[in-house]
C-alpha cells in the first residue's frame, strides 16, 4: 500500500476551543449539509419518487405481461389508472401513486384484514453505522409498494430517517413535529406530528437534535408523576394507540444507545429488528445491546410489576461482504442468534452505497446506470427482506384476530349462561 506522505511537525502546538467555536462549528457543518442537500436533489430541493414502466407495474401486481395489458384494454371491468406515454423512452409510466393503486386492487388478499391493526416494529442496535435508518426506510418504501401504508417514526435526535425523506432536521422540523411534546405531556395522540413525505403511502413522524429533550423531560415526569401513574416507558406507545388503524405498519427508527426515546420505542413495539453487520465490533456491541436492554427491564421497569412480551424478534444481517473474517463472525451470528437471524440479508454493494450517498435507498432509483446484475442483487435482497417481513405482520394479524374472534365467543357464552 502506497504511504501517505504526511509531514508531522516537531512541535504540537494546541488549539483550545471555546463553546463559541464549537457553536461555530456546528453552523458552518449545518450550512454544508444543505448545500450538499441542495445539489443532491436539485433543481426543486426535494425528493420525488420514482416511476415505473408497464412491466414492473405488471410483477408487483403478480400478472403476466399479457394479463395486465388485456386489463389496460379492458378498462370497464374496473377503472384502474392508465398511467402516461412519455415520448422521449417509447414507453408507458406509472406514478408511484398509480402502480400503488394497480397492486391495492391485485393484492387485497394480503393487506391489512378487518379487525387487525398496525404491527409496530422498532429497529434498534446501540451501534451507529448498521444500517437502522436505511434499513427502516427501505422496509417501508417496500411495503408500501406491496400495498400497505406505512407510519415511519424518527426516534434518533439524529434525525438520519427524516434525512432518507428529504428533511433537513435542523430546518425542516421543528418541536411539533417530534413526538416530543407527547413526551412533555402536551399532547396526547401522536396524530398531531404525522406529515406526508414524498413517497405515497409513508408519512413520517420526523426528529431533530431538539428531541434530546425527551432525556430530561420524561424523567422529570417520573419523578412528579408517579403516584398518579405515569410510565415512562409507556409514552410512544399510549401515544400511537389512536392512529393504529389508520396504518398497517409503523416502523420506529431508534437512536444508537438505551436512550428513554429508545426504550419507549422497543416497548411500543410488537416486535425487534436489529441490523448487524457480520464483523467482531459489531457484533460484540450487539451483545451488550441485550445485557443492557434485559438489565434495564428486570431492574427498573420489572419492578413496577410490567412485563413486555414481543411477537418477533429478529437479527438481519447487514452490510454483509464476502471475505473471510465476514464469513467467520457471520457463522457466530448465526450459532448465537439462531432461528432469529432473517433469511434474508443485505449485501454490500456499490449501489447501496452510491444511494446513501446521495440521501436515497436502492427503491429510490428508477434506473440504474451501473452494472444491471449488482444493482438486481442489491434489490433482490431488499425485496426478500420486505416479502419476509410482510408474512410477519400477516401472522400478527392472524393471531390477533383469532384471539378477539375467542375472546368475543367466550363473552357471549358468559352471557348466555
Amino acid at each position: 500500500m502506497k504511504e501517505l506522505d504526511i509531514t508531522i511537525p516537531s512541535e504540537i502546538f494546541l488549539q483550545p476551543s471555546t463553546m463559541a467555536d464549537i457553536k461555530a462549528q456546528a453552523q458552518r457543518a449545518s450550512i454544508m449539509v444543505e448545500e450538499i442537500r441542495a445539489k443532491m436533489l436539485a433543481p426543486s430541493a426535494s425528493k420525488t419518487s420514482p416511476v415505473f414502466i408497464q412491466k414492473e407495474v405488471a410483477e408487483a401486481c403478480g400478472l403476466e405481461p399479457g394479463q395486465f395489458s388485456y386489463r389496460m384494454k379492458n378498462a370497464d371491468l374496473h377503472a384502474l389508472p392508465e398511467g402516461h406515454w412519455d415520448a422521449k423512452s417509447r414507453r408507458r409510466e406509472f406514478s408511484l401513486a398509480e402502480t400503488r393503486t394497480w397492486v391495492k386492487e391485485f393484492r387485497k388478499d394480503r393487506l391489512r384484514p378487518p379487525g387487525g391493526e398496525a404491527v409496530v416494529i422498532a429497529v434498534a442496535n446501540f451501534k451507529g453505522g448498521v444500517g437502522k435508518s436505511t434499513t427502516t426506510m427501505t422496509l417501508a418504501q417496500g411495503l408500501s409498494l406491496l400495498g400497505h401504508r406505512v407510519l415511519i417514526i424518527d426516534a434518533d435526535p439524529q434525525g438520519s430517517l427524516s434525512t432518507l425523506t428529504g428533511l433537513v432536521p435542523d430546518i425542516d422540523v421543528q418541536e411539533e413535529d417530534t413526538f416530543l411534546p407527547l413526551c412533555l405531556g402536551e399532547e396526547e395522540s401522536i396524530r398531531y406530528a404525522i406529515r406526508s413525505t414524498y413517497w405515497d403511502g409513508l408519512d413520517i413522524v420526523a426528529a431533530a437534535p431538539l428531541l434530546f429533550g425527551i432525556e430530561f423531560s420524561l424523567p422529570a415526569r417520573q419523578v412528579k408523576e408517579s403516584r398518579d401513574g405515569f410510565e415512562f416507558w409507556n409514552v410512544l406507545n399510549l401515544g400511537i394507540d389512536d392512529v393504529r388503524q389508520d396504518y398497517d405498519v409503523i416502523l420506529i427508527d431508534t437512536a444508537p444507545a438505551l436512550s428513554y426515546g429508545t426504550v419507549n420505542a422497543l416497548y411500543a413495539a410488537n416486535g425487534i429488528i436489529m441490523p448487524l453487520p457480520p464483523n467482531a465490533l459489531d457484533f460484540a456491541s450487539g451483545a451488550q445491546f441485550w445485557t443492557l436492554f434485559t438489565d434495564l427491564t428486570e431492574n427498573l421497569i420489572g419492578a413496577a410489576g410490567v412485563e413486555k412480551t414481543f411477537d418477533f424478534i429478529n437479527v438481519l444481517l447487514s452490510r454483509v461482504d464476502n471475505d473471510d473474517a465476514s464469513t467467520m463472525v457471520r457463522k457466530w451470528i448465526i450459532q448465537t442468534y439462531g432461528d432469529k437471524v432473517l433469511p434474508a440479508e443485505i449485501p454490500r454493494t456499490v449501489v447501496t452505497s452510491a444511494a446513501s450517498a446521495e440521501f436515497n435507498t436502492v427503491y429510490d432509483i428508477s434506473r440504474y446506470d451501473g452494472n444491471a446484475r449488482t444493482y438486481k442483487r442489491a434489490r433482490d435482497a431488499y425485496d426478500n427482506l420486505v416479502q419476509y417481513m410482510e408474512g410477519v405482520v400477516r401472522a400478527v394479524w392472524q393471531r390477533d384476530i383469532k384471539r378477539r374472534q375467542a375472546t368475543s365467543q367466550t363473552s357471549a357464552a358468559l352471557e348466555g349462561a
